[in-house]
């Protein structure tokens, strides 16, 4: 067991060189992100209740879609599969894809789906509440048929795949199997971010990516240390949760996100290998998890050892919960925030 403190095996220049090369794929659950930003100076007369005067509207890519938002300015191309309406939100989700240059070829629209929506009410910094626009169903057979059939064409101009399940119904053991042999064939690198209580096995994939609290979950061991601020690598609840997923899942890795006390990964015969946080103010921690799977991926694609993978993906985590909304991680802050965290004495990298 040990705590990671070793730079990055390649420059910035070089890393972010390797990533500009690479095409990328998200898998998962879409959405709408809409947020309606105001400010607050009285309580409703109606009832016990801010009145929020708005101020702005803005949409984003929601879910899945926040992962492929996430990479985008870093590679080549990104592309996105999921299902969504035909409804107007989901005419605005396929425009706000467009803007941000997220590829939806892959993508399935049809008018039997309600296109997933969050609608976030945010008054002076402050989330005041959200309002979810969904209508969870089974994924009929011919549509998740279409989607590996989808998938299976693209491999040959793909270099990574992360599977992004928030439990909407999309990612099911047909659609998941499908992806998994058609991207073992490939050699692609597969990793998951994956949801408590998902019959999927995710044997065989690069790395699976839950937070403490779907470890505890997925595994069936009680959080007993929950709130208490003991280190990672003396924690032996979690310890257990993460040995016993590894086990379960037969992937190659296990990372453990942590919010304030980092990553814990599980790798190899040596051990578990803690990453302490780099957060300096928190924010808002919408997305983080986003931001960690997406950088995290890319960097294992693009040859990292998955431990520094982890800690160019803490880096970029710790960035994005110092930001108000579902703000993605951009290109420049990360490369100038790398230089200064992993340059070695005396060296530039610009």
């Amino acid at each position: 067991m040990a705590i990671l403190t070793n730079p990055l095996s390649v420059t910035t220049r070089e890393l972010f060189e390797r990533f500009s090369r690479l095409r990328m794929l998200v898998v998962g659950d879409v959405m709408l992100d809409w947020f309606i930003w105001g400010n607050v100076s009285r309580i409703s007369p109606e009832a016990p209740v801010p009145v929020v005067e708005v101020r702005k509207e803005s949409r984003y890519p929601g879910g899945a879609a926040n992962v492929a938002r996430n990479l985008t300015p870093f590679v080549r191309k990104v592309d996105l599969t999921g299902v969504f309406g035909l409804d107007q939100n989901g005419l605005l989700l396929r425009e706000t894809l467009d803007e941000n240059a997220i590829g939806t070829t892959l993508c399935v629209a049809d008018d039997s789906f309600q296109t997933i929506t969050k609608t976030r009410v945010v008054a002076q910094h402050q989330q005041v509440v959200r309002i979810d626009r969904e209508r969870r169903r089974p994924l009929p057979v011919e549509i998740a048929d279409r989607i590996i059939e989808r998938v299976a064409e693209a491999t040959p101009h793909l270099d990574g795949i992360v599977i992004e399940d928030y439990g909407k119904g999309l990612v099911t053991p047909r659609l998941a199997q499908g992806i998994l042999a058609t991207a073992a064939e490939a050699g692609l690198p597969v990793t998951v971010d994956p949801k408590p209580g998902s019959p999927v096995e995710w044997r065989g994939v690069h790395t699976v990516k839950p937070n403490r609290h779907e470890a505890f979950a997925v595994a069936g061991i009680e959080d007993t240390h929950l709130g208490d601020e003991i280190p990672p690598l003396e924690d032996e609840p979690l310890l257990r949760a993460g040995a016993s997923l590894r086990e379960a899942w037969r992937c190659e890795n296990v990372l453990l996100t942590l919010g304030e006390q980092g990553m814990l990964l599980f790798s190899g015969e040596a051990g578990p290998v803690a990453i302490p946080a780099k957060a300096k103010e928190v924010y808002d921690v919408s997305g983080a998890g986003d931001t960690a799977i997406a950088l995290y991926t890319l960097g294992i694609t693009a040859g990292l050892p998955p431990v520094e993978a982890a800690v160019l993906s803490n880096l970029a985590s710790g960035i994005v919960v110092g930001k108000l909304g579902t703000a993605p991680i951009e290109k420049e802050e990360l490369r100038e925030a790398a230089a200064r965290e992993f340059a070695a004495p005396g060296e530039t990298d610009s």
